[in-house]
């Protein structure tokens, strides 16, 4: 009697196949509904529709505010939306569909990565809008600068987003918990960024915490790298600050996910 053994085509999982369908499926609503994207603007556009008038008119050059302004805006851009995006996940916590997610055949660290590099999509398209926007009304940006200010977007927002998640898988349930913690850490980020005012003329202790703040060698590398100052040493500090981000991010996130139950 013979034996006939059929070879095993099963595809088997790997964690960089299971990172791109984790993120081909966070994918899926923004590409459905296109038109949240829109809508996640709604802030930044604010800031930039009545905040710069302010500026410009206390400076009376609208082209130099907004070269200045709109590279901070963009920061902005990442800072309130993949800061945010740990509520989603603590909404699939809170109706069980998380627990399904994490009994799939997928690694999991793939559920973290692949959510964290679905935030880079938002952030190009939401970026480029902006730019679009301000372009008429004197704002310029260098084409290269441009392309690599958006890259380094997309590893900051990847390092937040991941931390974002990381808050989330800590508070769980405690939806309070999780507004107020982040509520808390962004503002003073922001404004310790230089985002929205110089901090030229700000206190001493100011200037101080800025220099050890991330954020703000992020938003001084934008405004180098639109203006087209490619070599200004702050791009190169700038990277340093988002690769960081996104290192710890990413390793807080894995942790996480892989005790979270």
């Amino acid at each position: 009697m013979t034996t006939t053994t059929t070879p095993d085509t099963t595809v088997r999982a790997t964690p960089a196949r299971d990172t791109w369908n984790v993120l081909t499926r966070e994918l899926k609503p923004i590409v459905r509904d296109p038109f949240t994207l829109i809508f996640s603007l709604v802030q930044p556009l604010v800031f930039l529709g009545l905040f710069a008038p302010l500026l410009i008119g206390q400076s009376g050059d609208p082209a130099a505010t907004l070269q200045w302004f709109v590279p901070g805006v963009l920061v902005m851009i990442v800072l309130f939306g993949t800061g945010a995006v740990g509520s989603n996940l603590q909404y699939e916590m809170m109706t069980g569909s998380h627990e399904r997610t994490l009994v799939a055949p997928l690694s999991r660290s793939s559920l973290l990565v692949g959510r964290a590099l679905k935030e880079i999509a938002p952030i190009i398209v939401q970026s480029l809008l902006i730019v679009a926007i301000a372009l008429p009304f004197g704002f310029r940006a260098d084409p290269l600068g441009l392309v690599i200010g958006l890259a380094l977007l997309a590893v900051f927002g990847v390092g937040l987003g991941s931390l974002s998640y990381t808050l989330a898988l800590g508070t769980k349930d405690r939806e309070w918990l999780f507004w107020g913690v982040q509520q808390t850490l962004i503002l003073p980020l922001m404004i310790l960024s230089g985002m929205l005012l110089p901090l030229d003329d700000g206190p001493a202790w100011m200037r101080v915490v800025a220099t050890v703040n991330p954020l703000n060698w992020v938003v001084r590398a934008e405004r180098a790298l639109l203006a087209g100052d490619l070599n200004d040493i702050v791009v190169l500090w700038g990277w340093v600050a988002g690769l960081a981000l996104a290192a710890v991010g990413l390793w807080a996130g894995v942790r996480a996910i892989r005790r979270s139950s």
